[in-house]
């Protein structure tokens, strides 16, 4: 059993080096042993980009990679070759795979994502077209977790070897998924915590997508959720939490916070900054 704690981007958090400077990845991984990476949701990089982060951190060190917005039908496009998608994708981030550093392709799929048979073969689709790899789904429509479905929702995901991301988000009626720490693949769990930021979720708008992970845990929030992860840790060999509540820069903070509750010492990191050891 092991927990492991990680921030979404390495940029953002200058909290770490108690200043306003940009963090490098070199940097960050001087405090977090994973990082989630959104940058591939946007576009595909080039593999000589991939391999240019391996050059910046431990051999240990793992990556959490955000699929393609095609790849996850973010993009309304009705036309489009999704084997030559996958495959372009894949090719990006090979040599992480192949040296053991990526810890998974993260499939988060947009609200519209409905239960739907049409839907249950892309997720099939989708795992045969990845092989192998490591995958684990985010789904941001709750008719995923009805009570009359949910249990099937868990059994097709395990089915997969696909793991369930467990998302921690303000509860709303209509575009936002409950807090549900289940686990469908023994070898790894993920919690994907955004805030509760309850008003900047429910008002699209002007800088909405920053807005609403504007949120700060607080100390019995960040117990609720230690006492779910270790639940949740006795039943996969890794479980992972990564922090997206950073509109205000409170994601560093919060996750430390929960590494000391959870009493965790992450070993195999790159040296810190002279002055800036926690």
């Amino acid at each position: 059993m092991a927990i492991t704690i990680g921030l979404t981007t390495w940029t953002e958090h200058p909290s770490l080096l108690g200043g306003t400077k940009k963090l490098t990845l070199s940097e960050y991984a001087g405090f977090f042993p994973v990082v989630e990476v959104d940058t591939a949701f946007y576009a595909i990089p080039k593999p000589l980009v991939v391999h240019n982060w391996r050059l910046q951190v431990p051999a240990s060190f793992q990556f959490i990679v955000k699929a393609n917005g095609i790849i996850t039908k973010h993009e309304r496009v009705t036309e489009f070759d999704l084997p030559a998608t996958v495959n372009a994708f894949r090719a990006a981030f090979q040599e992480l795979h192949d040296h053991g550093q990526l810890q998974a392709v993260l499939l988060q799929f947009p609200p519209f994502f409905t239960v739907s048979r049409e839907n249950i073969l892309y997720l099939r689709q989708l795992r045969d077209l990845f092989g192998d790899w490591p995958l684990t789904v985010e789904w941001r429509n709750n008719t995923w977790y009805k009570p009359a479905l949910v249990k099937e929702s868990m059994l097709l995901l395990q089915e997969l070897h696909m793991s369930l991301t467990i998302a921690d988000e303000p509860a709303t009626q209509g575009n936002s998924v409950p807090f549900y720490p289940a686990v469908t693949d023994q070898q790894q769990a993920f919690f994907r915590l955004h805030g509760r930021n309850l008003a900047g979720w429910q008002n699209p708008g002007a800088g909405w997508r920053r807005k609403r992970t504007l949120y700060r845990y607080n100390d019995q929030e960040l117990h609720e959720i230690a006492a779910a992860v270790q639940k949740v840790a006795a039943q996969a060999q890794t479980t992972t939490i990564i922090f997206n509540n950073n509109a205000g820069g409170d994601a560093a903070d919060n996750a430390l916070m929960l590494q000391k509750i959870l009493g965790l010492s992450f070993t195999d990191l790159n040296p810190r900054q002279l002055g800036f050891d926690i």
